[in-house]
């Protein structure tokens, strides 16, 4: 193993390590259920806020939004715009009241909302269906930064990542991992700030400008290995080293692309040399003119696009299990709405960072426009903007602790809400069943992670968001703010936007989407089955309306009542 390698991995098991040692902290203090599901709701403000950004900046916000800038220019900007954008609908319209609910889970709030048994089982399903999706690409996550930076298979990655979420929440529950998500928020930011101060010094040093219309070139002689097959697209004659199938021909040596579509077969490698173009995956801007210029393609599906990525981002975060469950840890809705704003500027300083990498990453890591590999331009610029030195070595082992801390927080905040789900809603019974929850909650994913084929997190994360937005949003929102929300009508509309957004899931994970505005809608359901599920249970409710529960009056005073009143529902259960 070479000292890069060396270095990477030796930052990597220092997290896990400092991971394990500051979730034991937890142990001394976490001794009753409502510490293990929600730390006793004494989490302060800005720990707390610490903690949620920890969490949420997961794998793919980490690795991902960088990735997507470099293949897809300016039109990626509007991911990180949706993923912030989701703590401010969480802070205007749900933060408080849920707080105030008294709920350890979404199901939960569903039933003491409702008094539904069946709709209650129905948000467990649907808990269980978002969490183990959400955590898949968090495990394939640790998988592709320790094959990246160590060449170590990358089973061998979610296999540990695996072990020690399993042990950091079983420790102490979020108690334990309130204080590791908070210490990996930092460790992030820190990965990501000073390679990026470092990186921009070089940047700005260098005359070469995006706005050109020509595709962007190989700074030096580069060797690239094709793991999947891909088509790529050229503008200019290319002249290059093949060694696999190329264009249906087994070919060993020199060739000529002429411009047009290539077709490169799994296992193949390419050589090209130093000023070289860079040919790009079809789909994708294959000039740096048309990479800074928003909406290159059809214009009339890629509006739909970014109104479907939007709409996901923007309602599908208030409708993600383990960031809901963070905001039951709060002393009172007060706390919850300063915490939303808090985390509201440490996430937006932390995309800033993100897109910058993003950019500076066309520049020193363009071979991974061939490969499609583009989600490990974070863990490559370090080492290629400075150079096989000890700077760049250290840089990238900083790097590599910042994504090691990303796919861990995350795993662990969404292992924790399913855990809790798991405990209250299918093992009720002693305390050592959250134990148990956590186990299943951890092991159930991981084949899925271990022998299916890696998934872009441009393709699944927001697949995610859809699908909380399409189920969950609606009954939140709906369930805190309208008096007229039935039962039924509940049921019917997180049922149609559910099943809605999971055949859209289905058709995306085989591949099997039609061409067209259909196939955005299958990639970016957001824009059809959100409007559908909350007019489902509008008409529903309407349909249903003496159905309404008889102490709807009373269940929404202590959603919305300010605190000093006494009336939360964990301060009645608790008395005076």
């Amino acid at each position: 193993m070479d000292t890069p390698a060396l270095v990477a991995l030796v930052a990597i098991a220092l997290v896990g390590i400092a991971s394990a040692v500051i979730g034991s902290l937890g142990v001394r203090v976490a001794r009753s259920t409502s510490d293990f599901l929600v730390a006793s709701r004494t989490v302060g403000s800005v720990a707390n806020a610490s903690a949620i950004s920890g969490e949420y900046l997961s794998a793919a916000s980490f690795l991902g939004i960088a990735g997507l800038i470099l293949r897809e220019g300016a039109d990626a900007l509007w991911y990180p715009i949706a993923f912030a954008a989701g703590y401010l609908a969480l802070v205007l319209f749900v933060a408080a009241p849920l707080r105030r609910s008294g709920a350890y889970t979404v199901p939960d709030f569903a039933e003491a909302r409702l008094f539904s048994p069946a709709l209650r089982r129905i948000c467990t399903v649907f808990v269980l269906v978002i969490g183990w999706l959400y955590l898949l690409p968090q495990l394939q996550g640790a998988g592709l930064a320790l094959t990246t930076l160590t060449a170590l298979p990358a089973w061998s990655g979610v296999a540990a990542a695996g072990v020690i979420v399993l042990l950091t929440v079983l420790g102490g529950g979020m108690r334990s991992i309130t204080f590791v998500q908070a210490f990996q928020y930092w460790l992030k930011f820190t990965a990501l700030a000073v390679p990026a101060f470092v990186v921009l010094g070089l940047f700005l040093s260098d005359a070469r400008s995006f706005d050109r219309p020509a595709p962007p070139s190989f700074a030096d002689n580069t060797t690239v290995q094709v793991r999947t097959g891909v088509v790529l697209e050229v503008s200019t004659r290319i002249r290059l080293e093949a060694d696999g199938v190329v264009d249906g021909q087994a070919v060993q040596g020199r060739i000529t692309w002429e411009p047009g579509r290539h077709e490169v077969a799994a296992d193949s490698t390419l050589t090209f040399t130093a000023g070289s173009p860079v040919p790009t995956a079809v789909g994708t801007p294959a000039t740096d003119r048309a990479w800074l210029e928003p909406m290159s393609g059809d214009a009339s599906n890629q509006l739909l696009e970014i109104y479907s990525i939007l709409l996901a981002g923007f309602l599908g975060t208030m409708g993600l299990p383990h960031v809901l469950v963070r905001f039951y840890t709060n002393p009172d809705g007060r706390a919850a709405r300063r915490t939303t704003v808090v985390v509201l500027a440490m996430i937006g300083s932390f995309y800033v960072l993100v897109i910058f990498i993003g950019l500076v990453s066309r520049l020193y890591t363009p071979q991974l426009l061939v490969n499609g590999q583009t989600d490990a331009a974070v863990l490559l610029v370090p080492t290629a903007a400075l150079g096989n030195g000890w700077t760049g070595w250290l840089l990238g082992g900083l790097v590599a602790a910042g994504a090691a801390a990303a796919f861990l927080s995350t795993s662990s905040g969404l292992v924790v809400s399913l855990a809790g789900v798991l405990f209250t809603d299918l093992l009720r019974g002693r305390f050592s069943d959250f134990r148990l929850a956590a186990l299943l909650a951890t092991v159930v994913p991981l084949p899925f992670a271990l022998f299916v084929t890696r998934l872009d997190f441009a393709l699944t994360v927001p697949l995610v968001f859809a699908v909380a937005a399409s189920t969950f949003c609606p009954l939140l929102v709906l369930g805190i703010w309208w008096r007229g929300l039935t039962a039924r009508g509940a049921v019917a509309g997180v049922l149609v936007g559910g099943g809605l957004s999971g055949v859209a899931v289905g058709f995306t994970m085989i591949g099997a989407a039609p061409g067209g505005w259909l196939e955005v809608l299958m990639y970016r359901p957001a824009a059809a089955t959100v409007p559908a599920a909350f007019l489902t249970m509008v008409l529903v409710s309407k349909l249903t309306r003496a159905e309404i529960p008889p102490d709807v009056d009373d269940a929404l005073l202590r959603l919305h009542a300010p605190e000093r009143l006494g009336l939360t529902r964990d301060r009645l259960q608790r008395g005076p």
